[in-house]
């Protein structure tokens, strides 16, 4: 019973070593076949040749480095910012003692500062991973996206994009005017517009056909008018309305957000659930993650800038637990990401667990709106 159990894996070895086999030569008859030609070729086709795969060569490694290594990450990144030492709220007036450098001055947003900065962690302190041409060609053909390796990093950019691009919409619509009583303020309308540009745009495009300004220049841009607004706003020279209404859908949009990305993470998890070999995974939990990490330091900010309302409607103990909800799910840093059954033991399911994290931040997010409408 043995021989023939330890036989027949043998075949089924064997059937698996023949198919890689064929596998290989399949992909390495080609390069065999132009190294064969290559030989033969003089030097005035050689040389073009040589300095095309040593380009190739060098934009890979400059690509594959730039997709590893994440300049600038730190998932407590809004302690450094001190918010808690903040005694006012956003657009108020500073004291004259606190301001004696200047006849008037009004306390900055630290909304806008997080939204500049975490747009420079993405553009200026790490390469833009979604415009650049390596990775817009993806793998033979295949975008990085369906395949389990360098495309993390992307998609945790888009992932705190994505949160960036809500708060300077809302910014545009409610926080930064007086609703009904004045006008759009001129740099968070650039910055909107230059954060909703497309996220892949390289130098050149087919669709239209023609040079293009790339994806990073625009978002370099929104950062100059971000913190235009808050020199502005320094000044006293524009306003933000802190008033709990606002606060409420504020909070509204970005409970809305995190909803859809649980509904996105608990459809993959509960229809694609193969555990370590789901090339899908890796890129849904990471963006996800990227949405945590922006909302960690947005929602931190936002409670420097709304203390004023938030100790009115003494919702600091259920403010400090979303953060801290926060903090917990950005502790979750899997080396490979498996999507597995809810009740493997084998191989976890990473998709899963981040969508509990998501609504628990989520409900509280809800129970604070549901305090703020009340009163």
């Amino acid at each position: 019973m043995l021989d023939s159990i330890t036989a027949f894996l043998k075949r089924i070895w064997a059937a698996i070593a023949r198919w890689l086999g064929l596998v290989f030569v399949g992909l390495a008859w080609p390069f065999l076949a132009a190294r064969g030609w290559y030989r033969h070729s003089n030097w005035l086709i050689k040389l073009p040749i040589v300095a095309f795969v040593t380009l190739l060569a060098v934009l890979y490694i400059y690509f594959i480095w730039q997709t590893q290594i994440w300049s600038g990450f730190n998932p407590a990144y809004p302690d450094v910012y001190k918010f808690s030492e903040r005694k006012f709220s956003a657009g108020e007036e500073l004291p004259a003692q606190a301001a004696a450098a200047a006849p008037k001055s009004c306390q900055t947003s630290a909304v806008v500062d997080v939204a500049a900065d975490l747009t420079d962690f993405n553009v200026n302190q790490n390469a833009w991973i979604s415009s650049m041409l390596l990775y817009k060609l993806g793998f033979f053909g295949v975008s990085w996206d369906d395949t389990p390796f360098l495309d993390n990093k992307a998609s945790f950019q888009r992932g705190v994009n994505s949160v960036v691009r809500r708060t300077s919409a809302e910014l545009v619509d409610t926080l930064g005017r007086v609703r009904g009583t004045s006008g759009i303020n001129g740099d968070l309308q650039k910055a909107r517009g230059n954060l909703q540009f497309d996220e892949s745009s390289w130098y050149f495009g087919l669709h239209p056909f023609g040079p293009k300004t790339p994806t990073p220049s625009y978002y370099r841009a929104a950062i100059t008018n971000l913190r235009n607004f808050n020199t502005d706003l320094s000044n006293c020279k524009v306003v933000f309305d802190g008033r709990a209404d606002n606060l409420l859908q504020f909070l509204d949009h970005v409970a809305g957000d995190l909803g859809s990305t649980a509904n996105i993470l608990a459809d993959r998890s509960q229809n694609y659930s193969y555990g370590w070999f789901d090339t899908r995974a890796d890129d849904r939990f990471w963006f996800a993650y990227g949405q945590l990490y922006a909302n960690y330091g947005i929602l931190s900010a936002a409670g420097a800038d709304f203390q004023q309302v938030i100790a009115e409607r003494n919702i600091g103990r259920l403010w400090n637990d979303t953060l801290g909800m926060l903090q917990t799910a950005l502790r979750i840093q899997p080396m490979i990401i498996s999507n597995g059954r809810e009740d493997s033991s084998f191989m976890p399911s990473h998709l899963a667990t981040m969508g509990f994290h998501i609504l628990r931040v989520r409900s509280n997010l809800v129970e604070i709106r549901t305090v703020l409408g009340g009163r």
